[in-house]
């Protein structure tokens, strides 16, 4: 039986892959220089620091959409994210680009997501507009909480004990470019921004039918007449359209009549599904909760975690920030209750 040590699986990724790949033995490198791994390459080795992290972990108990939603099969954040790499390993592997980068940058793209989905983030971002005094709806408000920008902070600054996790450029140029306008710099990185698209939109769909928000039938025509008739086919189609177009245009992208019937299916679940009554009575909650345990740590600096503290350098707010954003959903209604449920009420 023959080992493949690192130096043999690079060398083969010249022989399989495109001439478009990042090939790892070709990485702009980490931000401190490491001794080579025997058996891994960069990204693999990438790939299996996101996977041991604690940010990681916590994402199994970190909601997707549906924050009261009861069942074993609603989606988490960790769910997602699994859903996110083996949509973007699929294409990745069909164009012949790199497998690992690219399975590396789907596993850390939501590490900095908040407790309670795009609540939390929204929730966090009004905080800090509220303690610095700015505008939340000015370009600069916007950016006040960006969870791509979390995640980056996440690997690069608060794992390991305020070390960071030392990934590669390209990963880390992969996170943060997954959401948003600026493009990544590889073909890796795109894939993993579309594929994020392609699993939200679908299995925000599938968790909505299953909590009996809308039904199948009522979804927008072009979805079944262009993307499918169920949810396995979706996914099918979808793919497959990105291996064909991206290898036709030689740029990571949909074809127009695809792109455009699951834009209209996104836009029909921000209307029908982010904006039902029962998303929205349970995101208020949520949204008041965050806000409680932001205001009490900034009031009380002294029970944030030392840790956090410590890699602030100094700012109170960020020091705040950092530790709710890292909160899973159960862990920040446990705080909510100890702080502010009397004792006598939660035991009654």
């Amino acid at each position: 039986m023959q080992v493949l040590y690192r130096e043999n699986q690079e060398n083969r990724e010249h022989k399989i892959l495109s001439a478009q790949a990042a090939f790892s033995d070709e990485s702009e490198g980490r931000a401190s220089s490491t001794e080579a791994d025997i058996l891994r390459n960069d990204y693999q080795r990438d790939r299996d620091k996101i996977i041991h992290s604690k940010s990681f972990r916590r994402l199994s108990h970190k909601t997707q959409v549906f924050l009261a939603a009861e069942g074993d099969h609603f989606r988490t954040r960790l769910t997602h994210t699994l859903e996110v790499s083996q949509i973007a390993r699929t294409i990745a592997r069909a164009l012949g680009l790199n497998e690992d980068l690219t399975e590396a940058i789907s596993l850390g793209h939501d590490l900095g997501h908040t407790p309670f989905a795009h609540t939390g983030e929204d929730a966090l971002a009004l905080c800090l507009a509220k303690h610095r005094g700015i505008d939340v709806t000015s370009e600069e408000g916007k950016r006040l909480y960006c969870h791509n920008e979390q995640s980056v902070r996440v690997v690069e600054v608060i794992e390991n004990s305020g070390k960071g996790l030392n990934l590669t450029a390209e990963v880390r140029d992969g996170i943060l470019c997954h959401t948003g306008s600026q493009r990544a710099e590889t073909f890796e990185g795109n894939i993993v921004a579309l594929a994020d698209r392609i699993a939200y939109v679908n299995h925000d769909l599938d968790d909505a039918i299953r909590e009996g928000i809308i039904e199948e039938s009522q979804l927008p025509s072009t979805t079944h007449q262009v993307l499918g008739q169920d949810h396995s086919s979706r996914i099918q189609t979808l793919v497959l359209d990105v291996v064909t177009t991206s290898a036709a245009q030689d740029e990571i992208m949909l074809s127009e009549v695809v792109w455009e019937a699951m834009m209209e299916l996104r836009a029909f679940l921000f209307e029908r599904v982010y904006q039902a009554d029962i998303v929205l009575h349970e995101a208020k909650k949520a949204g008041r909760l965050v806000a409680a345990l932001f205001d009490y740590y900034v009031e009380h600096i002294d029970k944030v975690p030392r840790e956090y503290r410590a890699i602030s350098g100094g700012d109170d707010l960020r020091a705040v920030t950092d530790y709710v954003a890292s909160m899973t959903d159960r862990y920040a209604k446990g705080l909510y209750e100890d702080i502010f449920i009397p004792q006598s009420i939660q035991h009654s």
